[in-house]
């Protein structure tokens, strides 16, 4: 009997001090400080960064018996940014894109062969999960002079502004992933400014000769899409479509952007940016250049870039 009651004795005192050990252990946790991780940025309202692309190439022949250019030399440069801005159900995304080419040769000299800049701002505020009630505001234009060469003719064709397109506009959003934006508006007005008169007084790009604006109104579509496709692989795509009401509204004008850029090294990279561009305005094609058509640019390089 007296060994029963020192077994019984010594598995209370050992259930006892358990027990001490455990509501230590609780208090101790309960009482820790917990550390923010560096890397969570789920209060962070603002997601920001963008890229910056230089490529170079030069060639030059001598006695070269199958003919081309004696010496070509071409710098092309691309800058993307974006700043997107979310709390609670407000938000505002913003991008801007500008490139920049120039290419000499020596049969044609030097001229660009890319210019182009793009400011889009969108701002809404969420009805559901995934869709925004939003208004939308773009400036689409180029800096410096431009120049096409129909049969090695050199011909005037744009400047800073002529053209230049600014869209205002207020519908839906619908975002189901924060690298997906579809954009759908009834109600949109677009202004296209030829600002120089020697362009403005053809009646080029939709103008009324001799005067420097036109306002079109219509319905318009812009799906924006940004994706981190891998460590070494980013892709941006955009693609707008406008309808105008007043004029041949069945004949739908579309601009879109791709541009690709894959990661060779710390700072080599290539880079594939694609532009399609119909404008039922632009006439480059038939008899006089009478009719629209579509516009395609492509480039492809290899050069340095940056990421911030």
């Amino acid at each position: 009997m007296k060994k029963i009651f020192l077994i019984i004795s010594f598995a209370i005192a050992c259930i006892a001090q358990a027990q001490d050990q455990t509501v230590g252990a609780l208090k101790k946790e309960s009482s820790r400080t917990i550390k923010k991780d560096p890397a969570d940025t789920s209060n962070k309202t603002w997601r920001k960064g963008g890229i910056y692309g230089l490529n170079i190439s030069q060639g030059s022949l001598s006695n070269w018996a199958a003919g081309g250019d004696n010496f070509s030399l071409s710098v092309n440069s691309l800058l993307s940014l974006y700043a997107f801005y979310k709390k609670d159900k407000n938000s505002w995304d913003n991008t801007f894109d500008f490139n920049l080419g120039y290419v000499n040769t020596t049969s044609l000299g030097s001229r660009k062969n890319d210019d182009r800049f793009d400011l889009l701002s969108k701002y809404g505020h969420a009805i559901s999960s995934k869709v925004n009630v939003s208004g939308l505001f773009n400036l689409r234009s180029q800096f410096f002079k431009g120049f096409t060469f129909p049969d090695n003719v050199k011909t005037y064709a744009s400047n800073f502004m002529a053209p230049g397109y600014i869209l205002l506009s207020a519908g839906l959003d619908y975002k189901p992933n924060k690298d997906l934006s579809i954009f759908f508006s009834p109600v949109t007005a677009r202004w296209v400014i030829v600002r120089d008169t020697a362009l403005s007084n053809k009646g080029l790009y939709g103008v009324t000769p001799g005067k420097s604006s036109i306002l079109e109104f219509g319905a318009f579509v812009t799906v924006n899409y940004l994706k981190e496709i891998s460590k070494s692989v980013t892709y941006k795509g955009r693609l707008d479509l406008f309808s105008n009401y007043k004029k041949n509204p069945q004949n739908i004008d579309l601009f879109m952007s791709n541009v690709f850029n894959f990661k060779i090294s710390k700072a080599l990279s290539a880079t594939w940016a694609l532009d399609l561009i119909y404008d039922d305005d632009v006439k480059l094609f038939g008899p006089n250049q009478s009719s629209p058509g579509l516009q395609v640019k492509s480039l492809i390089g290899i050069g340095l870039l940056l990421k911030f």
